[in-house]
This record gives structure tokens, C-alpha cells and sequence, in this order.
């Protein structure tokens, strides 16, 4: 959440935190979504995890 809020250019360090924990307690926001994709990677890669290579 930390380096999401870094990355918002122009925007002081505790007003970017302060809106990316409002927005992450809404269901949105970028660690939410990068959260989501994680997950659905996990999902997808755990279709294959019997294959032994």
C-alpha cells in the first residue's frame, strides 16, 4: 500500500496514504486491484500444479 501511495506523483506522502486505505476500504484502489489480478493468477497456475515437469 505503501509503494502505491509513492507512486502517486504531486500528491503529499500522507494525503496519498490517507486516500489509498479510504479507497482500499471501498473495495478500489490500486493495491486492491493488484491484489485481484494476484489471485486470479493463483487460480489460473493451480489448474496445472499436478503436472510434474
Amino acid at each position: 500500500m505503501v509503494s502505491f501511495s509513492h507512486a502517486r506523483k504531486g500528491v503529499l506522502m500522507k494525503d496519498a496514504l490517507a486516500s489509498e486505505i479510504r479507497e482500499a476500504s471501498e473495495g478500489q484502489g490500486s493495491c486492491i486491484r493488484k491484489r485481484d489480478e494476484m489471485h486470479k493468477m493463483a487460480q489460473s497456475n493451480k489448474a496445472f500444479a499436478h503436472f510434474r515437469w
